[in-house]
C-alpha cells in the first residue's frame, strides 16, 4: 500500500536487531503455551467462564508492570492482545515497550511475548489496535512522549504524539512505526496527546462502510496553563495509510482551572442503525459522573451533539470498553464509584442511551480492576455469542497483572424486569426503586419500609432537581434500629470516598453516635469535609426523627449572625452544630440517592426508616419542629418519599 513502509519482524528471535538506533535490546522472553503461575479465579472457572493471568512482571522477566490492555481479533481469528510493558517502574511516562500475546484457539492458550515497539528509554504506549476486514491487515495507532527515570507523570506540557505500525500476517511481524502528527495532530493539540487506549472500528453499514475510526483526546497548552480539552474521532478511509480529524467535541478551562467536561479514553461501537455510540472516561470536569458519551451519525466525521456525562452510571474515574453483541451492549468497567474495584459488565438494550444499573450487571471480580477491552470471539450459538475481556487486575493493586478472562453470553446475567417501587410525592418526583426485598412493616404514621442489612435498599431515579449543589438544604427522616455495630446508612445522596462531593445520614452505634456529613468542591481547590455528630446512638429500637440542615450563612440572618453557616442536626429536636464548608455537595462525582445503603453498596442499613424528605432549602426551626406534623412544609421539596408501600414492578 502506497506511503506505508516495509513491514519487519521485532524480536522474534534473539538475533533481530532493536529497531531504534542504539537503544539497549531487550533480552527475549520464551513463554510456555500456558502462563507460568497460577492464574486467580475472582469469579469460579464454569463452562461460561474461564480467566487466566496474560501479563505479569514475574512470568515475563525484564518488566516492572503491565498496564493498558487492548485487543483484537483477526481476519483468521486470532486474538491478539496488546499491553504496555513498563521497564523502569509503574510509572505513566518512564520506559516503555508496547508488548504483544497471540492466541489461535481463541484465547484458551497464549503464545510468547513479542515486542511490537521498543521504548528505548522513551514512552511509547497507549496501544489503539484495528483490523481492516478488506485486506486483513491490523493497524496498530500509539502514542509517543520523551521517557523520564521517575515513576512520575510526563511534565505539562507534555511531548505526545501520535505513530502508526501495521502487520499483514496476523501480529507476527510489525512494520516500522511512522509518525501521525502532520494528520492527526493540529498544533493547538499542543500538550497531552492520547490514543485510545482501546480497540478501534471498521464501519459495516451505509455510505462510509469500510472506514477505520479511533478515538483521541487531547490538550491545548497557551499562555502558561492548560486552557481546553479536545475529544476527537480520527478516520481513515484507505485502509489506515491516511488519517483525518473527524468528530471534535471542545471544552474550555477556566483561568481557574475548572472546566465542564474532559472525555478521555474513548472507546467505540457502532450501533445496529449504523451510528457510532463514543463512551468516555471523564475527569474533574464539573458535571456530573464518571463517564459521558457522545453519537456520530454520519461515520465519525461529526457529532450530533457535545458530550454528555452520565451522573447515575456508577464506575470511577478510569477508561472502559464497549462492545456490541446484536441488539445488546456491553460495558466493561469497575463499579465501584470511588476505587478501581470491581470489574463488571453491564448491559444497554437501546444502544447504549441508558445502561444497567450495578445491582443488575455482572461482576468479573471484586478486587482491584481498572482498564480493560473486550473483543468479540464467535464461536457459540447464535446469541450465545464468546466474548473476551482483557482487564488490569490485581488481590493488592489494580495495577498488578493483566487477566484474560472468556465468557459466554449466556454467563451474563439475564435482562431483568422493573423492580418494586415505592412513590416518591416530591413535584417531578418518580417512582423509587425499592431493591433486594425492603419490606413495608409499621411506621410512625401509617407504613415504613424494613431494611435487612444485607441488601435491601430504595434508589431513586437521576433527575435534575436532585443535586443539591452549593445550595443550602434540609434532609429529614425518621429511623428506628438496634444494631450495635456496623456502619448504618440511612440516606446517602451523591458519590462516596474521601474526595467526592456527597451529603449522607448514618448510625454509628459502635462508636454512639449518628452522624451528618457533607464532602465539597469549591472551584479548583481540593475536596473539603464538614461533619456534625450527635452524642448518642439512638438504637433502642424506637422511633426518632433525624434531620441535617445546611445554612450556608448566605441567606438567613440568623447565620450571617453567626459569621458564616452551619451544619445542624437535629435528633427528636435536639440540635447538634458544626461549621459548614462552602462549595457544592454535588459535582464530578457520580450521583445517586440511596436510602438504606452506600452509594457502592458496601453497606446496609438493619431496621426501618419512615418519611424521608430533601428540600433545597434551609428549614427555620420552627419548620423543622413541625416536619412531624401532617401539615409540615412542602415549599423547596424535591424528595418525598412516604415509605408506606410497595408497588409491584410493571
Amino acid at each position: 500500500m502506497k506511503g506505508w513502509p516495509p513491514c519487519r519482524r521485532f524480536f522474534a528471535h534473539a538475533s533481530d536487531p532493536p529497531h531504534r538506533g542504539a537503544h539497549h535490546h531487550r533480552p527475549p522472553r520464551p513463554s510456555p503455551s500456558h502462563p507460568a503461575g497460577a492464574a486467580p479465579q475472582p469469579t469460579p472457572t464454569t463452562a461460561e467462564f474461564e480467566q487466566q493471568v496474560l501479563f505479569k512482571a514475574s512470568q515475563d522477566p525484564g518488566y516492572a508492570c503491565f498496564r493498558i490492555p487492548a485487543i483484537v481479533r483477526s481476519n483468521t481469528g486470532a486474538l491478539l492482545a496488546f499491553a504496555e510493558g513498563r521497564v523502569l517502574n509503574c510509572g505513566d511516562a518512564a520506559d516503555i515497550d508496547l508488548v504483544v500475546k497471540r492466541s489461535t484457539d481463541g484465547g484458551r492458550t497464549w503464545g510468547p511475548l513479542q515486542v511490537v515497539n521498543e521504548g528505548g528509554g522513551d514512552t511509547h504506549g497507549n496501544p489503539a489496535p484495528v483490523v481492516d476486514r478488506r485486506t486483513g491487515r491490523i493497524v496498530l495507532a500509539e502514542t509517543y512522549n520523551t521517557g523520564r527515570l521517575d515513576s512520575a507523570s510526563c511534565d505539562v506540557p507534555c511531548d505526545r504524539a501520535p505513530h502508526l505500525q501495521y502487520s499483514d500476517d496476523d501480529g507476527l511481524t510489525w512494520s516500522e512505526p511512522r509518525s501521525l502528527s502532520d494528520q492527526i495532530r493540529p498544533a493547538d493539540w499542543n500538550s497531552w496527546y492520547a490514543t485510545g487506549p482501546v480497540h478501534g472500528i471498521q464501519l459495516t453499514r451505509g455510505p462510509r462502510a469500510g472506514r477505520l475510526v479511533l478515538g483521541v483526546n487531547a490538550e491545548t497548552w497557551a499562555d502558561g496553563r492548560v486552557t481546553a480539552n479536545h475529544a476527537a474521532l480520527v478516520t481513515s478511509d484507505d485502509g489506515g495509510e491516511n488519517w483525518r480529524i473527524g468528530a471534535t467535541d471542545t471544552w474550555p478551562v477556566a483561568d481557574d482551572g475548572t472546566f465542564r467536561q474532559k472525555p478521555s479514553e474513548l472507546t467505540l461501537a457502532e450501533r445496529a442503525d449504523g451510528s457510532v455510540l463514543v463512551s468516555g472516561r471523564e475527569q474533574d470536569g464539573t458535571d456530573l459522573g464518571h463517564r459521558s458519551q457522545a453519537v456520530s451519525k454520519d461515520g465519525g466525521t461529526t457529532f450530533t451533539g457535545p458530550f454528555r456525562a452520565l451522573p447515575d452510571l456508577y464506575t470511577p474515574q478510569v477508561q472502559g470498553s464497549v462492545l456490541r453483541l446484536g441488539n445488546r451492549m456491553l460495558l466493561a468497567a469497575p463499579a465501584d464509584p470511588d476505587r478501581r474495584r470491581t470489574m463488571a459488565i453491564r448491559s444497554s438494550y437501546d444502544g447504549g442511551r441508558t445502561w444497567e444499573s450495578v445491582d443488575r450487571g455482572t461482576v468479573v471480580t471484586t478486587d482491584w480492576s481498572g482498564y480493560s477491552d473486550l473483543v468479540r470471539i464467535g464461536g457459540g450459538e447464535a446469541g450465545n455469542e464468546v466474548v473476551g475481556l482483557l482487564y488490569e487486575g490485581g488481590a493488592v493493586d489494580a495495577r498488578d497483572e493483566i487477566r484474560f478472562a472468556r465468557f459466554t453470553e449466556d454467563w451474563l446475567k439475564p435482562r431483568r424486569g422493573p423492580d418494586p417501587t415505592t412513590p416518591d410525592l416530591a413535584p417531578g418526583g418518580r417512582p423509587a426503586a425499592v431493591l433486594g426485598g425492603a419490606r413495608p412493616t409499621d411506621g410512625v404514621v401509617g407504613g415504613a419500609l424494613g431494611f435487612d442489612g444485607a441488601d435491601d435498599a430504595v434508589r431513586l431515579p437521576y433527575r435534575s432537581r436532585l443535586p443539591l449543589g452549593t445550595e443550602e438544604f434540609t434532609a429529614s427522616l425518621w429511623f428506628r434500629y438496634s444494631a450495635t455495630a456496623g456502619e448504618q446508612p440511612m440516606l446517602w445522596m451523591g458519590g462516596v470516598g474521601t474526595t467526592q462531593p456527597q451529603v449522607w445520614l448514618r448510625g454509628e452505634p459502635a462508636s454512639g453516635r449518628l452522624t451528618g456529613l457533607i464532602t465539597v468542591r469549591d472551584g479548583a481547590s481540593p475536596p473539603r469535609t464538614a461533619s456534625v455528630r450527635s452524642t448518642g446512638a439512638y438504637n433502642d429500637g424506637a422511633w426518632h426523627r433525624l434531620v441535617l440542615r445546611r445554612d450556608g450563612g448566605t441567606s438567613r440572618a440568623s447565620a450571617a449572625e453567626r459569621g458564616g453557616g452551619q451544619l445542624t442536626l437535629f435528633v427528636d429536636g435536639t440540635a447538634f452544630t458544626a461549621a459548614d464548608v462552602p462549595g457544592s455537595v454535588s459535582r464530578n462525582s457520580p450521583f445517586g440517592v440511596h436510602i438504606g445503603q452506600r452509594v457502592d453498596s458496601r453497606a446496609h442499613f438493619t431496621g426501618s426508616i419512615d418519611e424521608v424528605r430533601v428540600y433545597d432549602r434551609a428549614l427555620s426551626d420552627a419548620e423543622v419542629a413541625g416536619l412531624s406534623s401532617a401539615d409540615s412544609a412542602t415549599r423547596g421539596e424535591i424528595l418525598r418519599l412516604p415509605m408506606d408501600r410497595v408497588d409491584a414492578g410493571n
